[in-house]
């Protein structure tokens, strides 16, 4: 992959922009309100109302890998803390030892060729668990369900698994439904897609810097070290994801956290070596070198829901202040709409766009994941 070079001016040209984005990220990134649409009706004609005839299961297991496991922590922070069964995400080739007939294993693979995700299915299979899958028509996962008789629910892809978000996760939230685990009708489905309409067309390539949060706060991380925090499971979910797309889009490095918990450790890097405040050749004389900049450093980013307990939000607002004293830049996010999959939804959305247009300014291409193919093949070769 051949950098174009740093030039943060890129964002304020819709050419620069297209010709800087080859493989049509900004494009898959604009396609999340139309997967909800496609995703529920595929769902509904795969006949995920059926999961209901068997009863309610005792656990839900959703086993995936990078862009498509990250569906089953959606599907976790939309059900909440009432949902009354545990959702756990597997992320590996094996099921914990406790799983069995009684638990629903939900594979879900963008591509359905994904080698842990298929070890962990059918595994599943062999342990005579629930079973339903979401994944690529015609691959290997889409053979595994008629072979083990699972639920499949067919899965158009729209470049990159990571891109492919809600088309992986609507199915899983439809089976949540119909197992009355999650309160997720028609209309909020639409309302969501609703929501990421708005953010689209606010973050669309025309739009300047200025008036568009996506670029905004693209250039406000450019050279800093983004430490991206939730303040809810909801929005520490939407942190982790985000630094999921900086590395992957931006190919750039990001620290996820969720308050309370980061306030009892991740603050203390407010006083460290990447703060602006921090000891003596120390941040500043590290990124000038590099990025030939003068003010570089920790950067404090806040994903914040609407929803946030009051101790957290106390939280919050102190450990901001810690930031801004000790001359960290803070930047927050904030959740959009009621419903938790709109919260959820809009804070990934702008996150999505944020590190698409990073990766273009840095001169890097979003699509590709080089490092990943390469990692794969040899490993396959040893």
């Amino acid at each position: 992959m051949v950098s174009q070079g740093v030039d943060a001016g890129r964002l304020d040209d819709p050419g620069a922009i297209e010709a800087a984005d080859p493989g049509g990220m900004l494009r898959q990134v604009a396609s999340s309100a139309a997967q909800i649409r496609e995703a529920a009706r595929l769902a509904a004609e795969a006949g995920v109302r059926t999961l209901a005839e068997d009863g309610r299961p005792r656990a839900i297991v959703v086993s995936g890998m990078g862009g498509s496991g990250i569906s089953g922590d959606v599907l976790a922070a939309v059900c909440g803390f009432g949902c009354p069964v545990p959702i756990v995400t597997v992320r590996g080739h094996r099921l914990p030892g406790w799983v069995g007939a009684s638990d629903l294993v939900m594979a879900v693979s963008c591509s359905g060729g994904t080698e842990e995700t298929l070890a962990v299915a059918a595994e599943a299979a062999r342990r005579g668990c629930r079973l339903l899958f979401v994944g690529g028509a015609g691959s290997p996962l889409a053979r595994l369900a008629e072979q083990t008789r699972a639920l499949f629910v067919p899965v158009r892809s729209v470049g990159q698994p990571r891109s492919t978000l809600w088309g992986l996760t609507v199915p899983l939230l439809m089976a949540a439904r119909t197992l009355g685990l999650a309160d997720v009708p028609d209309t909020v489905l639409e309302s969501a897609a609703g929501r990421l309409e708005e953010v689209a067309h606010q973050c669309r390539p025309a739009s300047e810097p200025f008036v568009n949060p996506a670029k905004r706060i693209a250039l406000e991380l450019m050279g800093d070290v983004p430490l991206v925090w939730g303040t809810s499971p909801l929005a520490g979910t939407a942190a982790y994801r985000f630094c999921c797309q900086l590395n992957e889009n931006a190919k750039y490095p990001g620290v996820y956290g969720e308050l309370p918990e980061a306030g009892h450790n991740q603050v203390v890097a407010f006083d460290g070596f990447f703060a602006s405040g921090g000891p003596a050749g120390g941040a500043d004389d590290f990124f000038r070198d590099r990025a030939e900049e003068a003010e570089h450093g920790l950067h404090l980013v806040v994903m914040r829901d609407r929803e946030e307990d009051p101790r957290v939000g106390r939280r919050r607002e102190v450990a901001v202040d810690l930031a801004r004293e000790r001359g960290v830049a803070v930047t927050e996010i904030p959740a959009e709409g009621e419903h938790p999959l709109e919260r959820i939804a809009t804070m990934i959305a702008v996150a999505d766009y944020i590190t698409v247009y990073l990766a273009i300014a840095l001169g890097a291409d979003p699509t590709p994941v080089s490092a990943i193919h390469e990692l794969k093949t040899r490993v396959a070769g040893t």
